[in-house]
């Protein structure tokens, strides 16, 4: 069988930080950035020339930050792609390896987010399910301080985003994945939950406040409807550009009306 064709537009270093300029990245900004690289078209050099092209825009006092979450670290008993058997768990639980920022991967967040983490000179929060990694002169500042027991909430890496006047960047990605509604979780009445992963000391149980991206589609959709976002392309990818503390007060607001309390996640 031939090999398919590759389907383009072809997309460049240059090409990528040009566009990136052009949606309105600004040098020196801090941005979190929210990506699906297949969305972009054929791209030159992959993930690394993604990470280039991003720390091209923001010039060297920008600061780039991506979620690097480890939800692979968490109770078999809630697994669902794939589910675990029942008679593994216990296994699982004594066998799975602590995090560790140096090592542990990501999971779930795109291969972008991946290549910022093992990228030389980035930092990584302490968190061990919902951590965050960045690449810039306020880094430190960004994640130092993410407490075990806080996944995305007051001291969490997006609380300092805020305060910082970080923009979001969702770069072919869709709002179910913008991290920075789930802070607005935090700030309106919700239940808590028991999380469990494995800890240094062994299989560790935390209390969290529950959260979910549910309607977060519907939400993005009302936010942008509402609230100045910049969208553009950037390749070939669709992508919106935010402040990050517009996001959150809009979603604090939404969230008890439209997804009150004792609605079923």
């Amino acid at each position: 069988m031939p090999t398919p064709s590759p389907t383009g537009p072809l997309v460049t270093r240059d090409s990528l930080a040009a566009d990136l300029s052009g949606l309105g990245v600004r040098p020196g900004e801090i941005l979190l950035v929210h990506s699906s690289l297949s969305s972009l078209g054929w791209v030159c050099g992959g993930a690394e020339t993604v990470v280039r092209s991003l720390c091209d825009a923001l010039g060297p006092h920008g600061t780039l930050v991506v979620p690097a979450q480890s939800g692979h670290l968490s109770d078999p008993a809630v697994w669902s792609s794939p589910a675990v058997p029942e008679e593994w768990w216990e296994a699982i639980r004594a066998g799975l390896p602590a995090y560790d920022p140096r090592i542990t991967p990501t999971r779930g967040v795109g291969v972008v987010p991946e290549t910022v983490r093992t990228w030389p000179g980035a930092l990584r929060s302490a968190h061990p399910q919902t951590s965050f990694a960045a690449l810039g002169p306020r880094a430190a500042e960004i994640l130092d301080g993410h407490a075990p027991d806080c996944r995305l909430g007051e001291a969490s890496p997006l609380a300092r985003l805020e305060r910082l006047g970080a923009r979001v960047l969702l770069l072919g990605a869709d709002y179910d994945a913008c991290t920075a509604f789930h802070l607005a979780e935090y700030r309106v009445p919700a239940p808590r939950v028991a999380v469990g992963r494995p800890g240094p000391d062994g299989w560790e149980v935390v209390t969290e406040v529950s959260i979910s991206s549910d309607r977060f589609d519907e939400l993005g959709h009302d936010f942008e409807r509402d609230r100045p976002v910049v969208r553009g392309a950037v390749g070939a990818a669709g992508a919106r550009l935010f402040p990050l503390a517009d996001a959150v007060a809009y979603a604090t607001r939404w969230l008890p009306v439209h997804r009150p309390r004792d609605e079923e996640f």
